[in-house]
C-alpha cells in the first residue's frame, strides 16, 4: 500500500486505523472498524447508536458476526429518495453550513435480530459523489456475502480503498464491478 492517503466519503484511514465520520473533531461522533466490530465513539455531541427504541449515550460496539445488512445515509437518517438529504449537499459547501451535518449507518442485526442506527459527525469537506458510490456498494457487497468481518482487516481495507478511491466508474454496474474486483485484491 502507498503513503497516499486514501478515502472513500466519509471512511478514511487515520492513525493505522479505519474511521467513518470526522474523528479529529473535539467531542464528536465517528465509528471506527476495529477487529472486534464497529465501535461507535459517542463524543459530547449527544449522538448515540440506537438499536431497536432504546438508546444508549455511551461508547459502543457490535461484533461483526451480529452484522447481516449495512448500508449508509448522509445528511438525514431516513431521507425521502435515495441516500442523501439536502443537508447531505450543504455540509460540503462553504461558509456556515461546511461540516455540518451527521451520517447514519444502517444495520440489520442478528442475536436478537434488530436494526441498528449510528450515527457520525460529516468532515468539513465535499464528499465525491463516486466515492459515497463506491462506499455505499462496498458497504453492501460485504455484508451480503457475510464477510462483515473483513472490515476488521485494516490491511485488506486499505488495499481495496485505494483501488476504489483511484478508479472512476460512471455506470452501477461499473461500481458493482469495481467492488467485486476491488474485494478479491
Amino acid at each position: 500500500m502507498s503513503d497516499i492517503p486514501a478515502s472513500l466519503g466519509p471512511l478514511e484511514r487515520v492513525d493505522g486505523r479505519w474511521a467513518v465520520g470526522n474523528c479529529r473533531r473535539p467531542g464528536g461522533t465517528w465509528l471506527e472498524f476495529r477487529a472486534d466490530g464497529l465501535y461507535q465513539h459517542a463524543g459530547d455531541s449527544g449522538n448515540s447508536l440506537k438499536s431497536g427504541n432504546s438508546a444508549q449515550t455511551d461508547d459502543q460496539l457490535i461484533p461483526w458476526s451480529r452484522v447481516m445488512s449495512i448500508g449508509f445515509t448522509l445528511g438525514a437518517k431516513y431521507p425521502p429518495m435515495g441516500s442523501y438529504g439536502m443537508r447531505a449537499l450543504l455540509g460540503g459547501l462553504p461558509g456556515p453550513w461546511k461540516g455540518r451535518g451527521h451520517g447514519y449507518v444502517h444495520m440489520t442485526l442478528r442475536h436478537p435480530y434488530e436494526n441498528g442506527l449510528a450515527a457520525f459527525d460529516r468532515h468539513p469537506y465535499w464528499y465525491n459523489l463516486t466515492h459515497l458510490a463506491l462506499f455505499e456498494e462496498l458497504l453492501r457487497q460485504i455484508a451480503s456475502e457475510g464477510e462483515a468481518h473483513r472490515f476488521a482487516d485494516a490491511d485488506w481495507l486499505g488495499r481495496a480503498v485505494e483501488l476504489l478511491a483511484r478508479d472512476r466508474p460512471r455506470t452501477r454496474h461499473a461500481m458493482r464491478e469495481a467492488v467485486a474486483a476491488a474485494r478479491q485484491v
